[in-house]
């Protein structure tokens, strides 16, 4: 399963245009190898302002509060970009299977995504412990 691009997605404008810059060459064509998931949300996400995204959203460095569906145990979560991944501490890159399962959905939707190892692996936002755009930082 990829990243449920079939959920309604919220995008703000500038997180879709450094998302697309980061997945596509400069001839346009898409990064060789790239898992298809993160090009499916970004093409198919409502886009919005970054001062009219809903504050339930998750944009990017938003923290998130996640219930694993199967197991019930909850983790937080920080979406980012690859540079700042570091998964061990929950900084999750926007272009690995469950950053991309999270983004643009909001508060009460369920992620779902393929771990590394093939299996499917799906959780429900909880909550929103912080996202830029509610705190004022529109630019992050």
């Amino acid at each position: 399963m990829s990243a449920s691009p079939q959920l309604s997605r919220t995008l703000t404008e500038l997180d879709h245009l450094r998302i697309s810059n980061l997945v596509r060459l400069p001839s346009g064509r898409a990064v060789p190898g790239l898992a298809p998931a993160i090009s499916d949300v970004i093409e198919a996400a409502e886009l919005v302002s970054s001062y009219d995204v809903p504050p339930n959203v998750v944009t990017m460095y938003s923290q998130v509060l996640l219930a694993d569906l199967r197991t019930g145990e909850q983790r937080k979560l920080t979406l980012c970009y690859p540079h700042d991944a570091e998964p061990a501490t929950g900084f999750v890159s926007v272009l690995s299977p469950v950053g991309a399962a999270l983004l643009g959905l909001s508060v009460g939707q369920t992620a779902s995504w393929a771990s590394p190892q093939g299996e499917q692996a799906s959780a429900e936002i909880l909550e929103l412990l912080f996202q830029p755009e509610d705190s004022g930082d529109y630019l992050l």
